[in-house]
């Protein structure tokens, strides 16, 4: 499984060479120009824009040129996870619309920002909630065309916050092992890993973070606490990685 680093600190592409996991809303506060030492990846940043307004305000095509722009400007980007919908019960509520409305929002959007910037590496997004609805949205990709059996990596929307549960782990093991699907795992925690590793072709997290604003400054540190340091972050990084599988503790 390949683990992305989440961090909401920016200039860290420039200091690590450690799989990054950056959102555009973090990007779009860029001041100065930077070069990534090593690979990262996009988040789109579709759960902060839905909760704040309901709707996606920024534009296919904005998006599209904003990650050309990081794309050739700071190098070393792996791939970019398109603007889905996410089905959690809150996002309904604040969009008013239906799952497979969603779902076909998430599909529309994928198509065309395929069409608008075909050189980019988009992350297709798979969206639901229950099990079912999971499988219905692949079979509305194939439906237009889109195999994502057939993609080297699949985006796992509204999982994240329930991935500890056992409804999540089925998800993921269905979806992976009887659809043949490439999954990565947004967002996940040190529990949701421990139970779908095996399953996960890809994942990111930011739980390192969380752990560090209740946890004391490592020695020697200044801060108040460790929640934006690198030091931290590359420590629990390791030792997660550890835990997961202790042959390949030096896997990226």
């Amino acid at each position: 499984m390949r683990f992305y680093l989440g961090t909401h600190e920016i200039h860290w592409l420039g200091l690590t060479d450690v799989p990054l996991f950056i959102s555009a809303r973090r990007l779009r506060l860029r001041v100065r120009p930077m070069l990534a030492l090593g690979p990262w990846a996009l988040d789109s940043g579709g759960f902060s824009e839905l909760s704040l307004y309901g709707e996606w305000r920024t534009t296919a095509l904005q998006y599209s040129n904003e990650v050309r722009d990081w794309s050739r400007q700071i190098g070393g980007m792996e791939w970019a996870a398109i603007q889905d919908w996410m089905c959690e019960p809150s996002i309904l509520a604040m969009t008013g619309c239906t799952v497979k409305e969603h779902q076909r929002q998430t599909t529309a959007n994928y198509k065309l920002l395929r069409q608008l910037a075909p050189d980019l590496p988009w992350l297709p997004v798979v969206q639901g909630f229950e099990v079912r609805e999971y499988i219905d949205h692949v079979a509305r990709y194939r439906a237009t065309g889109i195999d994502l059996a057939a993609m080297p990596l699949v985006g796992l929307g509204s999982v994240c916050r329930r991935q500890g549960t056992g409804e999540a782990e089925r998800i993921v093991r269905t979806l992976a092992e009887e659809h043949g699907l490439r999954l990565h795992g947004f967002g996940v925690k040190t529990l949701g890993l421990r139970r779908v590793a095996d399953t996960l072709a890809s994942a990111d997290s930011l739980a390192w973070s969380y752990d560090a604003r209740r946890a004391p400054p490592l020695p020697g540190h200044q801060h108040k606490n460790c929640a934006n340091c690198l030091e931290y972050a590359l420590t629990w990084r390791q030792r997660l990685l550890v835990k997961l599988d202790p042959m390949k503790s030096s896997s990226s």
